[in-house]
């Protein structure tokens, strides 16, 4: 299948015909905030008369885009119908293209899933590839294959990427204009939503995690690879060339005696390096299978496991107290398949506290879902801007 590069410019839908009154687009907007709500909540919520949400329900019932999900009793012994977003409002495809597993998942605007899968790829990988490629068109062929009548309309897809996206979309990597997908083609007419992963998780992180409710934090992943995704003043710094928070490109190793090369880093501090470390180190032939297993037995106090986590908790520690000092966040999420790991914790606060100004640190409550949540996020986003705010 001949490549081509992707941008919203060339999949976005033309705007739809509706047009709505803005106390109909507050309704629609605050049942998408609070999945389900009775008219006299909406009412006291919104601060509307009967009349005028009388008036926006039937402007939003007109499109099927809410619809009556059951009855309430009242204190009065009254009953009042309960809404949501009904199935005209349709659905999105959210995907998190990682560095080993796909994952993907469909759901109402509203955020209630109607499929989920994954699709695990057949090595770690740090760069946009065919394989990851080919694992994203099966998500979306077997999302669109499973489709039914009661979704409604497909209004977006969502692909976290493990790749720096501009301005216009695209996913550049080093040295290279445009990365492409070989062997994607998304269906024609449906906008098609592309942001970097770490990024995701942050924007995730911002909305259901730790970081709900904070202005300005940092997201740092470690794990097979690592990255960054910042969010100050309440948005999400991306930077001119999309770059912001690619911590594989700091230099390093940086001395006399050594010269810097491109995500030598992340060579260093990755998954893969630290566990080739670790055999090369154990004192027995026993080694730990993988970085789940190493964290498993420290957390059980294995002397030898327990060196070698403090040494990459410190070592995780110093790349913090790095960005520390660029951008100053005061809270960060460590997150990622290393980066999540409690045990790990204490030893990155440790060093931090050593080496930087006061910050605080805690570990990710959304794990491996956080990726796949923030880009939902986004494409429900889109959606909603494009049926209401048009």
């Amino acid at each position: 299948m001949k490549a081509r590069a992707l941008s919203l410019a060339s999949l976005a839908t033309s705007a739809l015909p509706a047009s709505f009154t803005s106390s109909a687009r507050a309704v629609f907007k605050r049942l998408l905030a609070v999945g389900q709500a009775t008219r006299p909540q909406l009412c006291q919520d919104l601060g509307l008369s009967r009349p005028t949400l009388s008036a926006a329900m039937t402007e939003l019932s007109r499109l099927d885009y809410v619809e009556v999900v059951g009855q309430a009793q009242g204190h009065t012994g009254r009953t009042a119908s309960i809404y949501r977003i009904g199935k005209g409002a349709g659905h999105t495809i959210a995907i998190d293209a990682g560095s080993t597993v796909i994952r993907y998942r469909v759901a109402y605007l509203d955020g209630r899933v109607l499929l989920t899968g994954t699709y695990a790829l057949s090595s770690g990988q740090r760069h946009m590839s065919a394989e990851i490629s080919r694992k994203v068109d099966d998500a979306v062929a077997q999302s669109l294959a499973s489709c039914v009548p009661d979704w409604g309309p497909l209004r977006a897809i969502g692909v976290a990427v493990p790749a720096r996206v501009t301005g216009q979309s695209r996913m550049v990597a080093p040295g290279q204009e445009t990365w492409m997908f070989g062997a994607f083609t998304p269906p024609s007419g449906v906008p098609l939503i592309l942001e970097n992963n770490v990024n995701c998780a942050a924007i995730a992180e911002h909305n259901y995690g730790a970081a709900a409710g904070r202005r300005d934090f940092s997201f740092i992943q470690v794990g097979l690879k690592i990255g960054m995704g910042t969010v100050l003043g309440g948005e999400v710094v991306r930077g001119q060339n999309g770059a912001a928070g690619e911590l594989g490109h700091l230099p390093f190793p940086w001395s006399a005696s050594d010269v810097p090369q491109p995500e030598t880093l992340e060579d260093y501090i990755g998954a893969d390096a630290l566990m080739a470390r670790v055999r090369a180190d154990w004192p027995d032939h026993d080694p730990p299978r993988d970085s789940i297993d190493l964290f498993r037995r420290a957390g059980e106090g294995d002397p030898a496991a327990l060196v070698h986590v403090k040494r990459h908790g410190q070592d995780v520690g110093r790349l913090i107290a790095a960005c520390v000092a660029v951008i100053d966040p005061g809270f960060v999420v460590l997150g990622g398949g290393v980066g999540s790991l409690p045990v790990l914790l204490p030893y990155v606060r440790e060093e931090v506290g050593r080496l930087s100004y006061a910050t605080e640190i805690e570990t990710s409550t959304l794990g491996a879902d956080a990726t796949l949540l923030g880009i939902g996020k986004l494409a429900a986003a889109h959606a909603q801007s494009a049926l209401i705010d048009a």
